[in-house]
Formats: structure tokens, sequence, C-alpha cells
């Protein structure tokens, strides 16, 4: 399932030298659009935010906490806000630059093995991961509800748990891939305010997501039977992400309706 084509993950990949070799042959014969789809939504959405920030603050804090943000209390009555969070981040200017360089540094390769839409539907699903992630929290620590939180960093751990699937499926050693994510985990024990949960939500989903690429989609015979299998799998999830925020959404000290 390299850059939108079909192959047998168990096989040779296109061509000789397998799937690694492969993606290596695609590097940089086409750009990343989905990856800069993405960065260009981040930073235009951010500069709308220090404009709002700076023309009208507390609007912008009640608009951003109680519309755009996530906030676990208020997501289901505002079911946009599972989107909207993922492409806002704080006005300090570290969060949305540590963010995008992180995009990038394993954006371009997921986009080229997996193909735009794949690792488009790979980012959202992750994002909406994260979000889980603060709803599971919430329902079993009730201080959660009151939290809310921005930012990319979901749908970012989404991706180093799907580029996790990919290296050990091909072999590599991932040793210091593995090492570098679990400082990235206990960040927030360094710095406050992160949202830890949105990050294991986010790299659950990925990882998860990835495996079912794997092992279901990749075992088709032809291209359209891993058309239909990886939408399926996409769609699956989607209920399950939802399914789950609605069980959830049961202990919510705030009604629904």
């Amino acid at each position: 399932m390299l850059n939108g084509k079909y192959t047998n993950p168990g096989g040779s990949g296109r061509g000789s030298g397998g799937p690694l070799a492969y993606m290596r042959r695609r590097w940089g014969s086409d750009l990343p659009l989905a990856t800069v789809g993405i960065t260009l939504i981040c930073i235009l959405v951010w500069l709308v935010q220090m404009i709002a920030y700076l023309l009208r603050p507390q609007d912008y804090l009640t608009v951003l906490v109680n519309r755009l943000a996530f906030a676990p209390a208020l997501a289901l009555r505002n079911p946009w806000m599972f989107v909207t969070s993922m492409f806002m981040h704080s006005t300090n200017v570290t969060h949305i630059l540590f963010n995008m360089i992180t995009l990038w540094v394993v954006g371009p390769v997921l986009e080229r093995f997996l193909g735009r839409w794949r690792f488009l539907v790979l980012y959202l699903l992750s994002g909406l991961g994260g979000d889980l992630g603060l709803m599971v929290y919430a329902a079993l620590v009730p201080s959660g509800w009151s939290t809310s939180a921005i930012g990319a960093s979901g749908a970012l751990f989404g991706l180093f748990g799907a580029i996790l699937v990919i290296y050990r499926r091909m072999g590599m050693d991932i040793r210091s891939m593995v090492i570098w994510m679990v400082l990235n985990f206990c960040m927030p024990l360094i710095v406050p305010g992160i949202a830890w949960q949105d990050h294991v939500g986010g790299f659950l989903a990925g990882l998860l997501y990835m495996v079912a690429l794997d092992r279901i989609a990749g075992r088709a015979r032809t291209a359209r039977s891993f058309t239909v299998r990886w939408i399926g799998i996409a769609i699956v999830f989607l209920w399950v992400i939802a399914a789950l925020a609605f069980l959830c959404n049961m202990t919510n000290p705030i009604p629904f309706m």
C-alpha cells in the first residue's frame, strides 16, 4: 500500500528492492500535498487566532474555550470541536512552531508511503483519537470534564504510532525511535499544561489504524479490494471513536440536551 498504489506487504513491493526501496524511489518525485495543506491550515488558523486575540482578547478566550477548543464537557453538544481543536494552537509561537516542525519530520515520509488520502485519514483519525483520550480521562477522573485543549499533538502522536508499525514491519531498528517517543510522552512531567491524554489517545489510534491497514487491507489480492478494505477500516474506526465518546459522555455532569 504505497503512495496510493496496491502492493502486497508480504511480498517484495512494487518492483525490486521491497517496500523500503520503493519508498526511497518515490521520495522527491511527489510533493506531499496533504502535509503542505495541513501546515497551511494550521498557520492560517493561528494567524486568525492571533488577530482575534490582539483585537478582542476577552471575546477570543470565551469563544475559544466554549466553541472551538476541545472541551470534553461540551464536545457532544458542539461536535465540530473534535476537528477545530486539532488545527488550533496557543498564541505562544513555540507551540505551533514545534508541532509544525514535528509534522514535517514524519509527515512527508508517511504520506509518500501511504498515499495522500490514506495519510490524511490517518491524521484525522489520530486527532479524533486524541480527543477521545481526553474524554476517556474525564470519564475516569471527574475533574477532566473541566479541562480543554487545542493543538495538533494528538494527530502527530498518531503519526508516530503509525510510522513505528511501518518501520517494525520492515524489520528496521526502532530502538532510537522508541526512546524518542518515550521522552516525548514524559514531557508533561517537565512542562506543565500539556494534555498527555491527547497524546496517548492519538498514539493508540494511529498505531491501531496502521496495524489494521497492514493486517486487513494489506492482505487484499486486488487494488479494488484493497481500496474497499482501507475505506471500510476508516469508517469502522470513526464509528468506534464516536461510540466510545457517547459512552464516556454518560458520566458528563453537564446534560447532553
